[in-house]
Formats: C-alpha cells, sequence, structure tokens
C-alpha cells in the first residue's frame, strides 16, 4: 500500500509540473513566431520574427537546464546571425515594406520538405536516445563541464569542420562584396566619363 500512496503522490503524465507548463507553452510561442517567419512577405519583420523564435529556443534550454546552451544560443544566433542578416538587409537596400518577390509560389514543395525534414530529425532522434537514461545525480547535462567533455572528446572533427565552413563562407562573402575593377563597362572607363558632345 505504501507503494501505491508513493505513486500516487508523484506527479504523473495526467498531473505536469509548472516547469513542464511553461515548457509547452513557450514551445507554441516558438511555433508560431517561426510560422510567421517563413510566412511574412515583409524581410524587417521577418528577421525580427525570426528573434523571438530563438530566443524561444533559448528559454527552452534554460528550462531543461541547459544554461551553457541557452546563453549561446543567444550569443550566436540572436546576436550573431539575426545582426548579420538585418545588416545585410540594410547594406542591400532590400524593401522595407511588402515585397511580392519574397514569395516564390512553391509553398506547398516547402511545406512537404519541412515535414519530410521534421519527421526525419524526429525519428533520428527518438532512435538514438530511445535507451538513454540521465543521471539525475550526476551534474547537469547542460553544464559547461558536460558539454565541453563531449564536445572536444566525440566532436572534434565536426566542430573543426565547421569551423572551415564558415571561414569559407565569409572568404566567399568578402569576394562577392568587392567590386569588379576589371570590367570593360565600369563607370570609370575613359568612353563613361569622356564629356558629352553637345554639338
Amino acid at each position: 500500500m505504501s507503494h501505491l500512496a508513493a505513486a500516487a503522490a508523484a506527479p504523473g503524465f495526467l498531473s505536469p509540473t509548472g516547469v513542464e507548463i511553461a515548457f509547452l507553452l513557450v514551445g507554441i510561442a516558438t511555433l508560431g513566431a517561426a510560422v510567421i517567419t517563413v510566412t511574412t512577405k515583409q524581410l524587417v519583420h521577418a528577421a525580427l520574427w525570426l528573434v523571438v523564435a530563438l530566443g524561444g529556443i533559448a528559454v527552452e534550454y534554460l528550462l531543461l537546464t541547459a544554461e551553457f546552451i541557452a546563453w549561446v544560443q543567444v550569443l550566436i544566433y540572436v546576436g550573431s546571425v539575426v545582426v548579420l542578416l538585418l545588416f545585410g538587409l540594410m547594406l542591400t537596400k532590400a524593401p522595407i515594406g511588402r515585397s511580392p518577390d519574397a514569395d516564390s509560389g512553391n509553398r506547398w514543395v516547402a511545406l512537404t520538405v519541412a515535414l519530410a525534414a521534421a519527421a526525419a530529425l524526429v525519428w533520428v532522434v527518438v532512435d538514438a536516445f530511445r535507451t538513454t537514461w540521465i543521471d539525475l545525480d550526476g551534474p547537469a547535462q547542460g553544464s559547461t563541464k558536460v558539454t565541453g567533455e563531449i564536445l572536444f572528446q566525440h566532436w572534434v572533427l565536426p566542430f573543426e569542420a565547421l569551423s572551415v565552413l564558415l571561414l569559407a563562407a565569409l572568404v566567399g562573402a568578402i569576394v562577392l562584396s568587392r567590386k569588379d575593377t576589371d570590367d570593360p563597362n565600369a563607370a570609370t572607363s575613359p568612353a563613361a566619363t569622356a564629356p558629352e558632345d553637345k554639338r
């Protein structure tokens, strides 16, 4: 009888805690922000809603006691990627208002690919962690110590490959942003700078 009383007193699936309710609500808000990000036709609004979606993911990490990953999410994605995106919109003189060109007309194809990718990711995660148990008495799984040990012991090669990939993307962005001075049709050519004959 004591075991039954203890099982009844313990929180179960039908009696969620406050953290679980907050996790669900933040997840719904994050999903809504992500949907608005990919459906709005205003590029600046899409970037700002992306901030909300990435911030919601950081809050989810905090609720999972993964403080280090949450702050990395804020510093790298919210503080760097979105800022670079906004700078790119400003430097390329992108339209601030509604942009009809933002919709390619392939929404159903994109939705199908997104659902297939989501299903594949869910299947991979469930299959990989189906028999994995978390040691609640040990250090937090999202702490700096555990994350650093896993990253630099088991994921060193992918980490370095990602660094090279980011460096290649940076070099490519610099090359694309430079002006081609060897263009014979440039505005600095003698034909372009010659005075116009007004006779």
